[in-house]
């Protein structure tokens, strides 16, 4: 008899933020390894991918953001600890009134942290996926055409 199949690695869905203010993109930062991503989470069975960013953005600031218009999606495939990841991002625009540059958000869950990046600095940056430093200025375009954008090898359209 054959042993039964291992399953599939599950493809994650995440509803990620672009909160844009005075030329400044608010980005969250993993304290342990350093990686640097737009700000949201996992959107759980069920829910809204715009429901799910409202509520991650209240568990790790403690506050409530409007979303906005859907600005792309980005398929995302690498390596975390030696094991393989998938994720699709789910990028709308985000804004609420108390945040700014002027002052960093300070989150409540303490494996991240969260900064500004001057939106001119955005392709130098170590922002991931990394294919969103060259889509997010064309999607935050008053014209820009929503796009699917992907890290997969041999496949990047944006």
């Amino acid at each position: 008899m054959n042993p039964p199949p291992k399953p599939s690695p599950a493809i994650e869905t995440i509803a990620r933020g672009v909160c844009l203010v005075e030329d400044h993109l608010l980005l969250c930062r993993s304290r342990k390894a350093g990686n640097l991503y737009l700000p949201g989470g996992h959107v759980e069975f069920g829910e809204k991918a715009a429901t799910a960013l409202v509520r991650e953005m209240r568990e790790e600031l403690g506050m409530k953001v409007r979303v906005g218009e859907f600005l792309g999606c980005v398929e995302h495939v690498f390596r975390q600890a030696g094991q393989r990841h998938a994720e699709i991002n789910l990028v709308f625009s985000m804004h609420s009134p108390r945040l700014a540059p002027r002052t960093t958000p300070v989150s409540i869950e303490d494996w991240i942290a969260f900064e500004w990046l001057p939106i001119d600095r955005l392709r130098q940056s170590k922002l991931q996926p990394a294919v969103l430093r060259r889509c997010l200025p064309s999607w935050l375009r008053p014209d820009g055409v929503k796009r699917l954008a992907s890290t997969r090898d041999g496949w990047r359209r944006a």
